[in-house]
């Protein structure tokens, strides 16, 4: 819309030098923070006279601007980062039996991967495109993978691949504007309150271990009461960092061990050295075998992109003002920079799978800031993390990471699931999308609500009643049988062994 209204100005002017709407709007219509009653109206007149390019350069300071705000869904990014990307090389290097240290070096690789697609995509082109994170939900099935013969180079280039043909032909979005607000709702609390339970338990956990279970209530009792203060002041983006903050100064003064292990250095940037046949992964390059055995497992990846995305979207559009959907992210500009980077990364050697980098866009919505300058944020701090090292020990302390996750991610999933089910017959569909999450996981949850809520079986039967037959029944229906056929092959339906299992 903003282009066509852009080539009319040009038109109308043409005794000026070619200028976009857009770009007027936003240097034109700027103000410093002290013309306003407040910092939150500064910071939402920032999101509405934005006018973000698409593959065009986007520049700081011309087309944006950097706040303090930006520099708390960076740390929160960052922090995320370290620890979902360990989980994944952790669970790889366990799976095939490499040393300890391929874990520290691939995560520090991957950190200096994912900033440099930061920059190029969220930074500079796709300003609407979510930063690419990683793949939580895919942890659980890697030694499945492996077990099965998979290869990690294969199993990326495959989700890339896949990943770009539902971008170019948008059927990301198309899924996510099939899913009603119930199901989405329904969805957000599931992920929220499973996310927040075991976030929880784990710290239990390592107070536990450590002879010193009193530390983990009264880190959690104290997060709980500074939550609640910042809600009251409306200051609830400084959550992470205070809680951070918080989380580990008490647990040091009442005892619980830290120490600094990881020091300054470099990894091995030579993807070669990373598909070698005694190095690295130690797997040597993937055959065309290898590509066949991880097929399944690429499409259920990215099938379960559209949930995880749509959830981060909807996140923005409670928390942004009116007037903003031009700066909100766009799920196949998402998917596009997810899938190339996914590409990349797996070319070079990362062990990394992309989706939707959650522990950035919740914390950037709260702060009410748009993707591109946090980005560039993140993108920083990640390379200082990864060559200066003792970042990572801080990030992965469970009294830092635990409470960061938890105020950071998934009691704002809770709360933006509540505001989304509180309306109208949405607590119907809500309610089966817990349920069905529990029986099997998110993506089948999602897809056979989705299906239930379209046909009218639940939920709003006036909406289902607008709904073409191919928007209604035959797209859910098509979705709900190839995300559950390939659930079964793999063996992720709870009794039912693997039919891949069976082949081999």
């Amino acid at each position: 819309m903003s282009s066509n209204s852009g080539s009319v100005h040009e038109h109308e002017q043409k005794s000026e030098p070619p200028k976009t709407v857009d770009e007027s709007n936003y240097q034109q219509q700027h103000k410093p923070s002290s013309a306003f009653n407040s910092r939150e109206e500064y910071l939402e007149h920032e999101l509405q006279i934005m006018g973000p390019k698409r593959w065009r350069p986007n520049w700081p300071f011309k087309d944006y601007r950097f706040e303090l705000e930006d520099s708390i869904p960076a740390m929160a990014a960052t922090i995320g980062k370290v620890v979902m990307v360990g989980a994944i090389a952790t669970t790889f290097a366990t799976s095939l039996g490499l040393e300890e240290s391929f874990i520290l070096e691939n995560v520090r690789y991957e950190l200096i991967i994912a900033a440099f697609f930061i920059v190029i995509f969220s930074g500079f082109l796709l300003p609407t495109a979510n930063l690419a994170g990683t793949h939580g939900p895919l942890i659980p099935i890697i030694p499945i993978v492996v077990a099965a013969g998979g290869h990690p180079m294969a199993f990326g280039l495959l989700i890339g691949a896949l990943g770009l043909i539902l971008a170019i032909s948008k059927g990301g979005s198309l899924l996510a504007n099939l899913t009603s607000k119930g199901v989405c709702g329904g969805l957000l609390l599931y992920l929220g309150f499973v996310g927040t339970v075991s976030q929880v338990e784990k710290l239990y956990s390592w107070a536990n271990d450590i002879g010193m279970a009193h530390i983990a209530f009264i880190v959690i009792f104290c997060t709980i009461i500074l939550y609640a203060l910042l809600e009251h002041w409306r200051k609830r983006w400084l959550a992470v960092p205070l809680s951070c903050l918080l989380g580990g100064t008490l647990a040091f003064a009442l005892g619980a061990p830290f120490e600094f292990n990881t020091g300054p250095g470099l990894p091995n940037m030579n993807p070669m050295y990373w598909w070698g046949d005694n190095t690295g992964w130690m797997l040597g390059l993937p055959t065309l075998e290898s590509f066949v055995v991880v097929l399944p497992f690429a499409v259920l990846a990215v099938a379960m992109w559209s949930p995880d995305f749509l959830g981060h979207q909807v996140f923005q559009k409670i928390n942004y003002p009116e007037r903003t959907e031009k700066v909100q992210m766009n799920i196949d500009d998402t998917m596009t920079s997810a899938s190339i980077r996914q590409t990349f990364g797996s070319l070079l050697g990362g062990a990394n799978f992309t989706s939707s980098w959650g522990t950035y866009i919740i914390p950037a919505a709260i702060a009410k800031r748009p993707i591109p300058a946090g980005a560039l944020l993140t993108a920083l701090f990640c390379i200082i993390a990864a060559l200066w090292g003792y970042p990572m020990d801080l990030a992965i302390w469970e009294p830092v990471l635990c409470v960061a996750l938890v105020v950071g991610v998934f009691i704002p999933l809770l709360e933006a699931g509540m505001e989304m089910t509180r309306e109208g017959k949405t607590t119907q569909s809500a309610a089966i999308v817990v349920f069905s999450s529990v029986l099997v996981n998110p993506a089948f949850g999602w897809s056979l609500t989705m299906l239930l809520d379209n046909l009218g079986l639940i939920g709003c039967k006036d909406r289902s009643a607008k709904l073409t037959k191919m928007n209604r029944w035959i797209i859910p229906s098509i979705m709900f049988v190839v995300l559950t056929g390939v659930m079964a092959i793999v063996g992720l339906l709870p009794g039912i062994p693997a039919i891949i299992s069976d082949l081999n």
